[in-house]
């Protein structure tokens, strides 16, 4: 024999007995001698569930699966740059068995279906099967190039991605890109591991995101442990980091894979006391309040900042990638509303609001669903933005100090220079911050 092909069939000999032994220790050794709970009768051997050097299939790499022929259904978002379609490349060799359609045991190398303990066939239920509806799943088999990174500037351009996220050759992000089928070191076959998000935010680069609150508490679940939300490994909110809000499979609300279906859920499941030390959930269950449970799927982050259609969400008021705990002096926005849009003082929309009356005003001014007035008067005035306009004959200090200078009524520490919040007067009754959640009072008043 040549030695040349000599060499390299003990190199190719020696790769596939370093993978079959990496696989070995992992859920994807279905062979009768794994121990794994989806595991073979009798048949041990390891890599032929995948692979075989013989009646292959004309997908690489020597793959051993029937094709799935499904139709799927992709990920869909409006915030969403890319638009996948249906599943190519590494992605549907994953899907021939995560979809749940093909026996586990169905091999093109094998003339019978390969027997399961337990009478398994498919996928069984649970979080490894994918189904074929993949818009609860991060998309795959899509395009990430340069050129989709300018349309999104909070996506990284794909030539910065470390080594261990590799792009298909048609520069297409598929399963295997996040998930390295012969290696579980890292939990999950994570290319790398996902504490503080490392995965996430090598193609999510989210402005602010790494000055927030949420990518830096240490707060840890306090409360009831069973909540399908504790589902990520690590602990503290910083460790979770996305995954807090996020769940890149069978998300509960498929577009953006938010945890939960019901938007307030999101974030209400850490700040009701179980994770975050203020219980908000308390305020929104008052009389007078946001009724952030009132409305569903009206919100779309794509949105105006001039709200059309009445309806209030967590996050109109606050950005869940942005939000700090900084405090501010009137007027100027304090760290849980930055990076939210508003309406400035000449009714213009803003991408980001640098007052807190800005964030007011997309609700209370120029809408025409917005809010009534509840004081009956001869002229209907119920435009916060014109009757806090300085040019005003009088006005609260909204937006700028009052134009009497002669008030001997006011208590310290507020003086005729004063300029005043919103939530001054407006604001939960409990002393729960100055956010206006819930209060027993009418008008939301404090």
């Amino acid at each position: 024999m040549n030695s040349k092909f000599a060499v390299a069939g003990w190199l190719i000999f020696g790769v596939q007995v370093a993978l079959a032994q990496s696989v070995a220790d992992t859920p994807h050794n279905l062979s009768a001698s794994s121990g794994n709970p989806i595991r073979a009768v009798s048949e041990t051997r390891i890599c032929v569930f995948c692979h075989t050097p013989h009646s292959e299939s004309p997908r690489k790499p020597l793959w051993n699966r029937p094709d799935p022929g499904m139709t799927y259904t992709p990920y869909s978002s409006s915030t969403a740059a890319a638009s996948p379609g249906q599943p190519t490349g590494a992605s549907i060799l994953c899907l021939s068995c995560h979809d749940g359609t093909i026996a586990l045991g169905s091999l093109l190398s094998s003339p019978s279906q390969i027997e399961f303990v337990n009478g398994v066939t498919t996928m069984p239920a649970g979080s490894s099967n994918l189904g074929k509806d993949l818009s609860d799943d991060h998309p795959i088999s899509f395009a990430y190039t340069s050129s989709l990174a300018v349309l999104n500037p909070e996506l990284a351009d794909p030539a910065s991605l470390p080594s261990e996220l590799q792009l298909d050759e048609n520069q297409h992000l598929q399963c295997t890109t996040c998930h390295d089928p012969h290696d579980n070191t890292k939990g999950n076959f994570l290319t790398l591991t996902n504490q503080y998000s490392q995965i996430c935010v090598q193609c999510h680069q989210k402005q602010d995101w790494s000055s927030s609150i949420h990518a830096s508490s240490s707060a840890t679940w306090n409360g009831n442990g069973n909540d399908p939300w504790f589902h990520t490994p690590y602990g503290t909110v910083t460790e979770n980091g996305c995954e807090n809000c996020h769940n890149p499979h069978q998300a509960g609300s498929h577009a953006r894979l938010l945890n939960y279906s019901d938007e307030e859920s999101n974030c209400i499941t850490c700040h009701n006391g179980n994770v975050a030390s203020s219980a908000v959930d308390q305020d929104f269950a008052k009389t007078y309040r946001h009724d952030v449970y009132g409305y569903s799927g009206i919100h779309d982050p794509n949105e105006n900042a001039l709200v059309d259609t009445r309806h209030v969400e967590c996050v109109d008021c606050h950005n869940p990638h942005t939000t700090s705990s900084g405090s501010a002096t009137a007027p100027d926005a304090s760290g849980p509303i930055q990076g939210v849009k508003g309406i400035d003082t000449q009714g213009n929309e803003v991408p980001s609001i640098q007052y807190q009356y800005e964030l007011c005003y997309r609700c209370h001014s120029d809408n025409a669903d917005k809010p009534g007035s509840s004081t009956p008067r001869q002229i209907e005035q119920d435009n916060v933005r014109l009757e806090f306009d300085p040019g005003n004959p009088s006005y609260h200090p909204i937006e700028a100090p009052g134009k009497n200078n002669n008030v001997p009524s006011l208590i310290s520490p507020y003086t005729e220079s004063s300029i005043i919040y919103c939530t001054d007067c407006h604001a939960s009754d409990n002393g729960n911050g100055s956010a206006p959640h819930g209060s027993v009072y009418p008008h939301l008043l404090k």
